[in-house]
């Protein structure tokens, strides 16, 4: 009796059969920041895939409607400025809550060819280890990765069964529920930045008591706290009482360690190490492990300030909160903690306000898409540090709320 073929998988064409690329373009930098929609570049894509909220800027200029997304709409990376290749051929999707998305040179938008397009489907299929693999295969360039028009379009969409119907439908409930968390914790960030930026950057209730008014939005203990004048200092004009210290002395900055591979176990035993490629997508199938003791410095654990001091300007130089439990860090990578100046919501929330200027740090040290801030950049860099009482009361209002985001995360 003749026996059965092997059942294979049925592919149902390649992507190009589905959908169309549009390339996007360049834009003026001076209209960056104005009202209108969000710039979609290579920082607005998670590692691996997804869209990354943090670090994208709006664009006030004109946009051609082909290079315009809507919510939900799809688009792609088709270059990598990292040899990491995280970002190569990584996909995100216009979320929800965000109107409008404007391309840039780095990207492109998927543009359905036929009314059936399965667009959920494929928005999965590229977050798949196999396209990511595949993105990897056929990665071309040096110090700039790139992917193919022809290679993307040419991968397979294997055919949508019920089973993988059934796997989209679990994946976007998921993906829901992330979006909701991410944005409300993006919400309630927004509220000690702002104060931080009002008390501790622009000086609001101190000039405000200047010229004989109360401080907006403030009640009498703490607009009590804030001196009435200005003073000079190595910054400018400064609130009185209030001092410009260098920011390496803010806080305690441990340095990770140099893993080299006889460090790492061949089977994931022992602690995860931690670089930058963790810091975006967390702990993956492609995290490195050691049983490797090297010294108590390294280690971190759940909720650890770090500050990714190295990488790509757009995308790499930030701070995060830690999530991921025990582990031991890389170099590149500061685990930040309290020295006793002042306490870890005003080190975490002043580390964010300064990213822009950290940014601008490593981009005039870029090389090959890479660039750094140093130790000595650091203690260079003075940020103006108000007295013990005011940084008190900023702690009783952020604490609480950088509680309920690690909750969330």
């Amino acid at each position: 009796m003749e026996s059965k073929p092997t059942p294979k998988t049925r592919n149902r064409g390649t992507l190009g059969e589905w959908v169309k690329l549009v390339r996007g373009t360049t834009y003026k930098g001076n209209l960056v920041g104005e009202p209108g929609p969000v710039l979609l570049g290579l920082s607005s894509i998670s590692p691996n895939g997804g869209f990354r909220r943090t670090n994208f800027d709006t664009y006030g200029g004109d946009c051609a409607e082909n290079i315009v997304l809507k919510s939900g709409d799809i688009y792609v990376s088709l270059k990598d400025v990292t040899q990491s290749a995280d970002l190569l051929g990584a996909v995100a999707r216009l979320p929800k809550d965000i109107s409008s998305g404007r391309l840039t040179q780095d990207t492109v938008r998927l543009i359905a060819t036929r009314k059936d397009t399965p667009w959920g489907y494929i928005y999965w299929l590229l977050r798949t280890p196999q396209y990511r693999n595949f993105c990897w295969r056929y990665a071309t360039g040096t110090t700039t990765l790139g992917l193919g028009r022809e290679d993307f379009l040419g991968y397979p969409v294997p055919d949508f069964t019920a089973e993988r119907r059934s796997i989209v439908q679990a994946l976007e409930a998921i993906e829901r529920r992330h979006e909701e968390l991410s944005f409300q914790s993006e919400t309630l960030e927004a509220l000690p930045r702002a104060i931080f930026k009002s008390w501790f950057v622009d000086f609001h209730p101190v000039r405000a008591k200047a010229e004989g008014r109360d401080p907006e939005g403030m009640d009498a203990d703490t607009a009590a706290l804030f001196p009435s004048g200005l003073q000079d200092s190595p910054l400018g004009k400064i609130p009185s009482g209030w001092e410009a210290a260098p920011l390496y002395g803010i806080a305690e900055f441990s340095n990770g360690a140099a893993y080299k591979d006889i460090h790492f176990s061949s089977n994931n035993e022992g602690l995860p190490v931690i670089k930058i490629a963790e810091l975006k997508a967390g702990v993956t199938e492609s995290t490195r492990f050691t049983t490797t003791y090297l010294a108590e410095r390294f280690r971190i654990e759940q909720e650890e300030i770090l500050f990714s001091r190295s990488g790509n300007p757009d995308t790499s130089i930030d701070t995060f909160i830690w999530d991921g439990g025990p582990a031991w860090l890389n170099q590149h990578i500061f685990r930040v903690r309290e020295n006793g100046y002042v306490p870890r919501s005003w080190i975490y929330i002043q580390l964010k306000t300064l990213r822009p200027v950290f940014a601008e740090i490593a981009r005039d040290k870029q090389t090959t898409g890479l660039g750094h801030v140093t130790v000595a950049d650091m203690k260079r860099l003075l940020v103006c540090k108000p007295t013990d009482e005011i940084v008190l009361r900023f702690n009783e209002i952020a604490k609480p709320i950088l509680a309920r985001i690690a909750a969330n995360q």
